[in-house]
């Protein structure tokens, strides 16, 4: 999957991960805006009016794409956590020889993209709002 890939939403990603030549697990952060605790009152009012701020990761998983059965489902699980997200950013790892990385492979590459995350390297990743509308950073 490319990052030119255009995607009308989360099924279009979920499909283009089906027709990869080899199989995919899906590595998925969710994070949360976040404001400075030194922002100032201007800053403030902006965040409370939904602009500005930070993105912080607040939750990473890894599942084989037919573990999604649908954005609604990935919601409902998250919400299991009982931690608040306002963005999910989705990756893709690749396999090998007809088999799909496991559980274990997909960990260093979520670090990275939790550090990617954290230092605003994010346009390599699908984004997604709550509701599963894609997003466009600029």
């Amino acid at each position: 999957m490319t990052a030119t890939d255009a995607l009308s939403d989360f099924h279009d990603l979920l499909q283009a991960a089906q027709r990869q030549p080899q199989p995919q697990r899906l590595l998925f952060v969710f994070a949360r805006r976040e404001i400075d605790h030194h922002a100032t009152p201007l800053q403030r009012e902006r965040f409370a009016a939904g602009h500005g701020g930070y993105l912080q990761p607040a939750l990473c998983v890894d599942k084989l794409p037919a573990e999604v059965t649908s954005f609604a489902a990935l919601v409902a699980e998250s919400q299991t956590t009982g931690k608040h997200w306002d963005v999910v950013f989705v990756g893709g790892l690749e396999g090998r020889g007809g088999v799909a990385p496991n559980a274990d492979e997909a960990a260093q590459p979520l670090r990275f993209m939790v550090n990617a995350i954290n230092e605003g390297r994010i346009a390599s990743f699908a984004a997604f709002d709550r509701t599963g509308q894609p997003l466009t950073f600029v």
